[in-house]
């Protein structure tokens, strides 16, 4: 399962051109991510027939989250859901950086059931198993993105298969993230298992950054990647 990040319209067409099987929508990819407008979200869900996942996270100070911040979160994805968003991602730590489980709660009573992938701000959390075993126990996230605690997953090869193995024993997905390139898919996956990668700069144009279009040869030669390690087999 190939998820790619898009800020556009046309970031979203080429990713499902180039094959990929889902979309992450958001703002300002180079503050990491921020809930883009709604009309930026109605237009991409309008204009490819891939599932798209928005991201809700208000503002890049930190995850932790006031009561403001939250109402703010609520009406986004109140607002989302009338737009026909598939899936939300969201992720919120308290002040020692542990799940916030109430505010995760407060935002999933408004998610409808909707699928939620629980962001990257796992991995700031200073024990990721734990925090894994927390995020199980809520029904509606059906999937963690992360990158075991690393600025880039590629260095996390132990601790990916570990997690990997963790989340499949509580029932959860581990999709892996931050730092993939087409040519370091079929290593990485085999090494760790992870059945879910996540791409963002490694799929965008020419100079790799965010700021570039994403790329639908690259998401093509990615796609390609993970086909040719189903065709193969997992060890």
């Amino acid at each position: 399962m190939l998820e790619v990040i898009a800020e556009t319209v046309g970031d979203a067409i080429a990713a499902e051109a180039g094959g990929a099987d889902r979309i992450e929508l958001v703002a300002a990819l180079s503050e990491g991510g921020l809930t883009p407008s709604i009309g930026m979200a109605a237009s991409v869900i309008e204009a490819v027939g891939i599932p798209v996942h928005v991201m809700i996270r208000p503002h890049s100070r930190s995850f932790h989250y006031g009561r403001e911040d939250l109402a703010a979160m609520r009406g986004d994805i109140e607002a989302l859901r009338r737009v026909g968003a598939h899936g939300l991602v969201l992720g919120a730590l308290d002040g020692s950086k542990a799940i916030d489980k109430d505010a995760v709660q407060r935002l999933l009573e408004v998610s409808g059931g909707l699928p939620v992938t629980f962001h990257r701000a796992i991995d700031e959390s200073p024990d990721l198993g734990a925090s894994l075993a927390e995020l199980a126990a809520f029904p509606s996230i059906s999937r963690v993105l992360s990158s075991a605690g690393k600025a880039d997953v590629r260095t996390a090869l132990k601790e990916v298969k570990q997690l990997q193995a963790e989340a499949k024993r509580l029932g959860i997905v581990f999709m892996a993230g931050s730092g993939l390139t087409v040519e370091s898919i079929i290593p990485f996956v085999q090494a760790t298992g992870v059945a879910e990668i996540h791409m963002g700069t490694g799929v965008r144009g020419k100079d790799g950054q965010g700021r570039s279009a994403v790329s639908a040869d690259k998401v093509a030669a990615a796609k390609a990647s993970l086909n040719a390690i189903k065709s193969i087999g997992n060890p």
